[in-house]
């Protein structure tokens, strides 16, 4: 297929690779060169990788964890504006294959919802990615009641990106190869997830939207279980209107960044539903090509496909 619409693609700004330092331990030294030179290139390697994985469109995101890393409030803020008028630049150049995720500084926010709503409304992105916890804080927290109400008066979905934890958790000490994508970065960013829906958040915002890569995080896996369990956990003053699964149902989409692999595809799209899926490569740091083939290959009925491919994303991101 070729008009696939692609949502975790990564680019990098002059200025911010500083703030990238933190994800580098990631990332093995003779990759980091390749990578920073792909995140950078907005022509013709990154177009000639989107068509040979069928991709139409990419929604393009600041590389994290960008101004969240940032301990000057106000130059955060400031260089968030930085990031969305250069990005919407690129977008300008070509929109044919271009859309864009706002880069917001969370640290204010009051300030980071005016960021966004500027970025929906004066040039044209669709949604905002948000690069996990920012100093220890996480988007349950009720400071960010004035982002959420925001975002969901926008239709604007919030895409929720790893970030590495503000300290080693004691079950990873002395195993760096559990750092980052290979497992933390998913119990991070799963857990992330977790709390703003046990918080309350989709209760009080029932039009809020969420997005999450790497087929889910694992938590469409976990759905039952986190609805046979609730019934029964010490929840202390916590209440939900439904089951938790139920506002994966309604709140929560996922991409397949990160993940070709055809079991958790039909996990994700068996629990969640097949409207809630949808195709990413996580650009640079997979391989465009492979990812387009395989979803291509991937044990989908036809409209499975089309909608996993490109229906989903044009119609919750209004492409």
């Amino acid at each position: 297929m070729t008009n696939k619409i692609a949502l975790e693609e990564h680019f990098m700004h002059p200025d911010f690779v500083d703030y990238w330092a933190e994800t580098r331990i990631n990332i093995s030294p003779d990759l980091f060169g390749k990578v920073r030179g792909k995140l950078e290139d907005f022509g013709d390697d990154r177009l000639a990788a989107m068509d040979e994985a069928g991709i139409e469109k990419a929604v393009l995101s600041l590389a994290g964890p960008g101004v969240q890393a940032e301990k000057d409030t106000a130059h955060a803020i400031k260089m968030a504006r930085v990031a969305n008028d250069f990005l919407a630049a690129r977008m300008a150049e070509r929109p044919d294959r271009y859309a864009g995720f706002a880069h917001i500084a969370v640290q204010d926010p009051a300030a980071a919802a005016d960021e966004l709503e500027r970025c929906m409304r004066d040039l044209g992105m669709c949604g905002a990615m948000i690069n996990g916890q920012t100093d220890g804080t996480y988007l349950d927290d009720d400071r960010y009641s004035v982002l959420w109400e925001r975002a969901a008066d926008l239709g604007a979905p919030i895409y929720i990106h790893p970030n590495n934890p503000v300290a080693t958790p004691t079950m990873l000490e002395g195993h760096p190869e559990l750092w980052g994508p290979v497992w933390s970065w998913t119990v991070e960013t799963g857990s992330h997830a977790l709390r703003i829906l046990f918080s309350g958040v989709f209760d009080r915002y029932p039009n809020a939207k969420l997005i999450l890569g790497h087929m889910g995080e694992t938590l469409p896996y976990q759905l039952w279980r986190f609805d046979s369990r609730w019934e029964i956990s010490n929840r202390g003053d916590m209440r939900l209107e439904m089951p938790p699964s139920a506002y994966f149902k309604r709140n929560f989409w996922c991409t397949t960044a990160g993940v070709c692999s055809d079991a958790p595809l039909r996990c994700a799209i068996d629990a969640l539903g097949a409207d809630r899926v949808m195709f990413s490569v996580d650009y640079p740091f997979e391989r465009a090509g492979e990812a387009g083939a395989w979803i291509d290959a991937a044990p989908l009925s036809q409209t499975e496909r089309e909608q996993v491919t490109h229906a989903n994303a044009r119609a919750l991101l209004k492409l």
